[in-house]
């Protein structure tokens, strides 16, 4: 099989069964006929069996097509993933860390859907956006067809997850979540822009930081020897 189809083939698999068993159709049924205890097992088992060959066809076909940009050797460029990197790291840190009504396991009442706090005024769905970044970022390195389809479905994953989350999430909690989606963004950044939102200091999170600072230098350091490579080329 042609390395780039197989990438293509296992990141539509991937794709196309989250936006399946996630679908308003499917879900519901699913979830009637399993329960709700049942569903995210059956979701995540789903998941790992299109997400595990899709990694291993991409880890046996790395830098596989045409290459469509090159820009490895463009110092800014480089020291530019790294820093979307780090920023990815603490992004995805800090959604861990903050109350989220928009994240799969939260129910109604279980948090006040009308408050936006910490990273939440960056998005409402931080966990999609440090997948978003991480997959630009290896994207903007590796120019590769085959490396494009498969950091581009991270991206992909990202706009249609939160798409799907915003639909189920405002069905299951009604006018609070309605509330969050219009004091908050879908794009990063965009609701503190137009002045939906406003930081303040309670809302760095430094714990975040320092973790997201420790984990990227720790990259930094092992990436050549788990990846091969230099330790900025990814």
């Amino acid at each position: 099989m042609d390395p780039v189809f197989a990438i293509a083939l296992w990141a539509l698999l991937f794709l196309g069964s989250h936006l399946v068993i996630s679908s308003p159709a499917v879900r519901p049924r699913l979830i009637a006929a399993v329960g709700e205890r049942a569903y995210p097992g059956i979701y995540s088992i789903v998941a790992l069996a299109t997400f595990v060959p899709l990694v291993l066809a991409f880890a046996h076909h790395k830098h596989s097509g045409a290459m469509l940009w090159n820009l490895r050797d463009v110092a800014v460029v480089r020291w530019l993933v790294w820093l979307l990197m780090l920023l990815a790291l603490v992004i995805f840190i800090a959604s861990f860390i903050t109350p989220n009504p928009a994240s799969m396991g939260a129910q109604a009442g279980s948090e006040d859907a009308n408050v936006a706090r910490g990273v939440l005024k960056i998005s409402r769905h931080p966990g999609f956006v440090a997948f978003s970044i991480f997959g630009i970022a290896h994207i903007l390195i590796n120019g590769f067809v085959g490396d494009a389809i498969f950091f581009g479905t991270f991206l992909a994953l990202s706009i249609i997850g939160g798409m799907h989350q915003d639909a189920r999430k405002e069905a299951q909690l009604g006018a609070s979540y309605k509330s969050l989606v219009e004091c908050t963004s879908f794009f990063p950044g965009l609701a503190l822009i137009q002045g939906r939102q406003h930081w303040t200091k309670a809302d760095t999170p430094w714990t975040a930081i320092a973790i997201g600072i420790a984990l990227t230098a720790l990259i930094v350091w092992l990436h050549p020897t788990i990846f091969g490579g230099n330790p900025i080329g990814m």
